[in-house]
């Protein structure tokens, strides 16, 4: 058996310390909250988007907190301009050690009513772009032999719920997507996994959560009674990024109140 230096103990082991971070959809909402919690255990953040306006905020915001911070807004649909993202960010820190793909749109609609062009935008966002900037990333990964990747999928991935078609099914195939970049990556010392949100309060979720009998039903299922907050995905984020998860891969992590146990 081969020796292995033990690792630091205790908050050490989730210190992100000389670690940088690539956040995609990092403007706002839970892209914006992982990329916070990603600062705050020490990394350097690469935030990515298409709002320039709310990725220079966010920015301006961490490096205030002490860290260093780097906006570059980008739609990670265009294959070009995801390689010139991780291009400016290699620029900048000289290595990125973290992906969080969580770029992501929703169109809610009953089945028969998505036009082909909506569901092909759903697939190409939710699903298409974490393809383009994981390729993009892992090449640099697997070159310099670690890597930590964590694709943000849903409990949707799991569970059915109406009108949700065509991001239930980019979920799903986020989940199988990680699981196969797991096994090719592995040997690379580069972990893949998922972060599983159930509903949380955001901007982008504020139409259900406005309407009173979606919000009862959502709330009814989650056993804890309530909606999640942006910021309770700071401990697993930090976590799957962090070599406290140093021998945990290809597995997705749900933070949902409890929905997925009944």
């Amino acid at each position: 058996m081969t020796e292995r230096t033990l690792l630091p103990s205790g908050l050490r082991l989730f210190d992100l310390t000389g670690r940088v971070a690539l956040v995609t959809g990092a403007g706002r909402g839970l892209g914006r909250a992982m990329a916070f919690a990603l600062g705050s255990a020490g990394a350097d953040v690469v935030l990515a988007s298409r709002t320039a306006s709310d990725l220079e905020a966010a920015a301006s915001e961490l490096e205030a907190t002490g860290g260093a911070a780097l906006a570059i807004p980008t739609d990670v649909t265009q294959p070009d301009q995801v390689e010139a993202l991780v291009a400016r960010g290699l620029e900048r820190f000289g290595k990125i050690d973290i992906l969080v793909n969580n770029a992501g749109i929703n169109i809610p609609k009953p089945a028969l009513e998505v036009s082909l062009e909506e569901w092909d935008r759903v697939i190409e966002v939710n699903l298409r772009a974490y393809f383009l900037v994981a390729r993009a990333v892992g090449r640099e990964m697997v070159k310099r032999r670690y890597g930590r990747v964590i694709n943000t999928t849903s409990i949707l991935a799991q569970i059915a719920y109406q009108n949700q078609a065509a991001y239930a099914a980019s979920k799903g195939a986020v989940t199988q997507f990680a699981k196969v970049l797991a096994i090719e990556w592995a040997p690379y010392n580069v972990t893949v996994n998922c972060i599983g949100p159930t509903f949380f309060a955001t901007e982008y979720t504020r139409p259900r959560y406005d309407d009173p009998p979606r919000r009862a039903f959502i709330e009814s299922h989650t056993p804890m009674g309530r909606w999640g907050e942006p910021e309770e995905l700071a401990g697993t984020v930090v976590f799957l990024a962090s070599d406290s998860s140093a021998f945990i891969t290809g597995h997705t992590v749900y933070v949902d109140g409890g929905w997925l146990a009944g």
